[in-house]
C-alpha cells in the first residue's frame, strides 16, 4: 500500500494546488484517519493569505484599542506588553492564559457560529457553478481594487449584505479580493440598500413603468428586457430599470451590473433564436439633444444580419449624418 501512495504522488498525482499532498500528509500523520477540520487546518498552516488577513485584522483592531488602554505597542511588524512579565511566576502567567481563554469560550458560546460571519460570506451555501460564474465574469481579477487572483485570493462577495436582504442571485454577487471584502465588510460604499427601497418607485405616464408584463422577455431582481415597439431590425430589445430613472448616468452600479448580466442573456437568446444575426450595436440615448424621447434609462441591443444596409461601416457613428464613414 505504501507503494502505492508513493508511486501516485511520484508518478501521477496532477497538482492544480497544493491540496492533494497536503491531504495525504494529514492522512499518513493521522495513522490513516483524519477529520475535514483536521484537513482544513493543514491547509490553513500553509495559506499566507489567510495569515495576510488575520495580520491586517491585528493591526485595525485589537492592536489599536489595546493601546489605547496601555497594554501593548506596536514596533515595527511586531507588538509588545508594556507591562512587565518578569515578575510573575509560571503559574500566574498560567492564570492569565486561562482567564484569555475563558474569555473566549464565553464570548464563542453567546455568539455561536455568528463569531465569524464575517469570514464565511465568501463561502456561504452558493454553487461552485454560482461562484464560477462570478470569478469568470469578473476575470478572475478584483472588481473594486482589481488585483488578479494570481496575486490575491478572490472571494464571492454579496454587494447588499444578506444581513440586509441581499439575495444570492448573479446581479448581487461580485467578486473581491480578500482585503477589499474584509474592508467592505457588511456595509455598502455605494448604499445599494436605496435601490432595494426605490425598486418600486415609478413614474406616472411613463411608458416603460406601465410597461405590460406581456412584453417582458427577460427579468432578474433590477431590470427587465422586452422588444422594441418601433424596431431598427427584427428582435431590436431594450433593457430597462425597473427602477424609474432618467438616464444611464442616474443608475447605481448593481443596477447597471443587473442590465449588463441581462443584455448578456438576451444576447445569447437572441443567438439563438436567429442564427443569420452576426453582430450587435449596442447603445443609449442621455439627454433630449443626444435623441432620447422616452425619459427612464434604457439601452438598445439592436441584431445586426449580414446585408441589412449596404455599408456598415461607422456603426453607432451614424447618430450624426455624415460621420458615420471615415
Amino acid at each position: 500500500m505504501s507503494n502505492l501512495l508513493k508511486d501516485f504522488l511520484v508518478r501521477h498525482m496532477r497538482m492544480s494546488h497544493v491540496y492533494q499532498p497536503v491531504m495525504l500528509k494529514a492522512l499518513i500523520q493521522g495513522g490513516g484517519k483524519a477529520s475535514i477540520r483536521d484537513i482544513a487546518s493543514a491547509f490553513l498552516a500553509l495559506d499566507d493569505a489567510q495569515r495576510d488577513y488575520y495580520s491586517e485584522i491585528t493591526k485595525r483592531m485589537p492592536g489599536p484599542v489595546l493601546a489605547r488602554h496601555g497594554l501593548v505597542e506596536r514596533e515595527g511588524d511586531s507588538y509588545r506588553l508594556k507591562v512587565s512579565l518578569d515578575d510573575l511566576t509560571p503559574e500566574e502567567r498560567q492564570d492569565l492564559i486561562a482567564v484569555c481563554d475563558a474569555k473566549v469560550a464565553e464570548y464563542l458560546q453567546k455568539r455561536g457560529a455568528k463569531a465569524y460571519d464575517h469570514r464565511r460570506m465568501a463561502l456561504g451555501d452558493l454553487s461552485g457553478t454560482v461562484r464560477y460564474e462570478v470569478l469568470r465574469r469578473a476575470r478572475l481579477r478584483c472588481e473594486l481594487c482589481g488585483v488578479s487572483a494570481t496575486e490575491e485570493r478572490l472571494e464571492v462577495d454579496h454587494i447588499i449584505p444578506r444581513k440586509h436582504g441581499g439575495k444570492d442571485v448573479l446581479e448581487n454577487l461580485q467578486a473581491l479580493c480578500w482585503r477589499c471584502n474584509a474592508n467592505k465588510g457588511d456595509r455598502d460604499a455605494t448604499d445599494f440598500r436605496a435601490v432595494r427601497q426605490g425598486l418600486d418607485a415609478m413614474a406616472n405616464g411613463c411608458v416603460f413603468c406601465e410597461l405590460p408584463k406581456d412584453r417582458v422577455v427577460a427579468e432578474n431582481t433590477l431590470a427587465l428586457a422586452f422588444r422594441d415597439g418601433f424596431p431598427v431590425t427584427p428582435l431590436h430589445t431594450l433593457i430597462i430599470p425597473k427602477r424609474h430613472a432618467a438616464t444611464w448616468f442616474d443608475l447605481s452600479d448593481p443596477e447597471r451590473r443587473a442590465i449588463n448580466l441581462l443584455m448578456d442573456e438576451a444576447r445569447k437568446a437572441i443567438l439563438s433564436k436567429d442564427k443569420t444575426v452576426e453582430g450587435f450595436n449596442v447603445g443609449m440615448n442621455s439627454g433630449e439633444v443626444a435623441g432620447q424621447t422616452v425619459f427612464h434609462a434604457h439601452v438598445h441591443l439592436i441584431p445586426r444580419r449580414r446585408g441589412d444596409v449596404e455599408n456598415p461601416r461607422g456603426g453607432v457613428r451614424g447618430v450624426i449624418p455624415g460621420k458615420q464613414r471615415y
